[in-house]
């Protein structure tokens, strides 16, 4: 059993679930309160949420430098690869609704262990193998063949899943030698970088209804929140109870879409949905 601090990681994991499904809900709504509104823009906002959230407090507490860290490689990499996750699961948010992006989205998990031989030259067992074989299934039944442009949305998700596992692990490789508050500002950083070259070559809009800010300033908090309570809870808690529970987000999320935007998914995405969920919740205990 977890120690106090333990469980409190876990609630801290649970409380950064409810708001990284808030984060998705409220993604989708914006896109229906301004239909013209680029997701570009809305995880921009996300992301300069987040920066200001960490920069004010630095300069207040004259610790601006520190958050730069050792500014190794892996920091860029992980900002690089981080940043562009979440401008395309945000395009495919807005595409396909938040509950099924989140679950290919989810697949990040899976891409870790796939990827974790040839990265960090972890081995897998054979029962991992067999698990990473049964969430990819899962993957493939979510997938509209038939639908282009639910396709296209779904291709977004699961590779902002690719780089999300990518950017998890560039977290890895960078070790300890970095604080989260540090490894959260390289993500904000190049983030930033990204949707500046972005706006300079496809231009941009602002949102056009008071709604739609309201809705913005949500999903900021909301994701700078989730981002934070999730670092809090890695710092707690075993990693492998911390990812199983990781997967209450997507679960919210199609919650959220059923609930409020009356997605409901037909049977062979729902049984796609749950063998990602069932491998995904098994594969850190496996390793």
């Amino acid at each position: 059993m977890p120690s106090q601090t333990g469980r409190l990681g876990l609630i801290y994991m649970l409380v950064a679930c409810v708001l990284f499904s808030v984060m998705n809900a409220g993604t989708y709504a914006i896109g229906l309160f301004d239909t013209g509104l680029p997701p570009s823009m809305i995880s921009f906002i996300r992301i300069l949420t987040n920066v200001l959230i960490l920069i004010v407090p630095a300069l207040i507490g004259g610790r601006l430098i520190g958050l730069f860290g050792d500014a190794r490689p892996s920091l860029w990499l992980r900002g690089l690869f981080g940043s562009s996750a979440l401008m395309l699961s945000f395009a495919a948010i807005v595409r396909i609704g938040p509950g099924e992006s989140a679950f290919l989205t989810a697949s990040s998990g899976v891409f870790v262990m796939l990827l974790g031989p040839l990265v960090l030259g972890q081995k897998n067992s054979l029962l991992v193998w067999l698990a990473i074989i049964g969430s990819f299934s899962g993957v493939s039944l979510l997938f509209d063949l038939h639908n282009s442009h639910n396709l296209f949305g779904q291709s977004m998700a699961l590779l902002a899943g690719l780089l999300s596992a990518l950017a998890y692990l560039m977290v890895a490789r960078a070790g300890r030698s970095n604080t989260p508050q540090t490894v959260i500002f390289y993500f904000c950083l190049v983030g930033l970088v990204l949707h500046a070259l972005y706006f300079a070559h496809f231009g941009y809009r602002l949102p056009s209804t008071p709604e739609s800010w309201g809705l913005l300033l949500v999903v900021g908090l909301s994701g700078s929140g989730a981002q934070h309570y999730m670092t809090r809870a890695y710092q707690s808690a075993p990693a492998a109870l911390v990812s199983s529970i990781g997967y209450l987000a997507p679960v919210l999320s199609l919650a959220w879409s059923i609930v409020l935007f009356e997605q409901i998914p037909g049977q062979t995405a729902l049984l796609g949905a749950a063998l990602i969920l069932l491998f995904g919740v098994m594969l850190p205990f496996l390793r």
